[in-house]
């Protein structure tokens, strides 16, 4: 496939864009900011100029959103930054993608949400990711999609050896902490938790895998921790008993 990029970092970018060149395939980056809708807009116009036509869309883009809260339940600029990039990164690129794909009648759509989109969680990112897998099977559903020949597919990762922890590196300033607001030890501990997880987590290239796969299949879920999932099970059932949910927590 001939691939296009999109990254907030240019230098970043440059680099994932020369080592897809290296293998001989046709590559182009252009520096999107997916909070932006006119942004993601040029992104399709570059894309369909170079190539004339998109065929697979992945909606990747995110941020964990962990600055310190100074024991506030809402810090509301953080929770603003996290659903403008995570949410409103999916939904700008819906608005300026699908109509091209359902037009030619010919594609498949990738959003990326997380196993965080089926826990339980009172922060910004689980609200952005739960969001993420409502909008995604609602819209594979869409009768519209269906009849073009448009498939769906929502990746739902566990733990992946990324960098999405120092994600704070693209914060923007008015989303920065408050002065003099530090982490509380909890958040610290929290932190550590998450960091060691990523780090002995599945490989990024292992995800693409799956990802290639679930398009061919057409297939929605596209989970890389089945045991996570099997982890559902206690929720689900107090949801079908219409009782309290029990205690549930990713590190389960």
């Amino acid at each position: 496939m001939k691939v296009v990029l999109a990254d907030v970092e240019a230098p970043r970018l440059d680099e994932a864009v020369d080592s897809i060149v290296a293998t001989g395939a046709e590559a182009i980056g252009v520096v999107t900011d997916v909070t932006d809708g006119s942004a993601v807009d040029r992104l399709r116009d570059a894309a369909i100029e170079r190539f004339g036509r998109v065929h697979v869309l992945c909606n990747n883009a995110g941020v964990a959103g962990i600055g310190p809260s100074g024991g506030k339940f809402v810090n509301e600029a953080e929770w603003r930054w996290v659903l403008e990039v995570n949410l409103w990164g999916v939904i700008h690129g819906h608005r300026a993608f699908l109509p091209h794909l359902v037009e030619h009648g010919d594609g498949h759509i990738v959003n990326t949400s997380s196993m965080a989109g089926h826990f339980p969680g009172h922060s910004a990112y689980t609200a952005s990711k739960w969001a993420v897998v409502a909008i995604t099977e609602g819209l594979f559903h869409d009768a519209r999609l269906r009849a073009a020949g448009v498939g769906v597919s929502c990746l739902c990762p566990g733990w992946v050896n990324t960098d999405i922890m120092d994600s704070a590196r693209n914060r923007p300033e008015w989303a920065a902490p408050e002065r003099g607001i530090e982490a509380t030890e909890l958040e610290e501990q929290m932190a550590a938790f998450v960091r060691d997880q990523l780090r002995s987590g599945m490989e990024p290239a292992a995800v693409a895998d799956l990802v290639h796969d679930a398009i061919l299949a057409n297939r929605l879920w596209v989970f890389t921790d089945l045991q996570m999932v099997e982890g559902l099970q206690p929720r689900f059932a107090a949801v079908l008993a219409a009782e309290n949910p029990p205690t549930m927590t990713l590190g389960d």
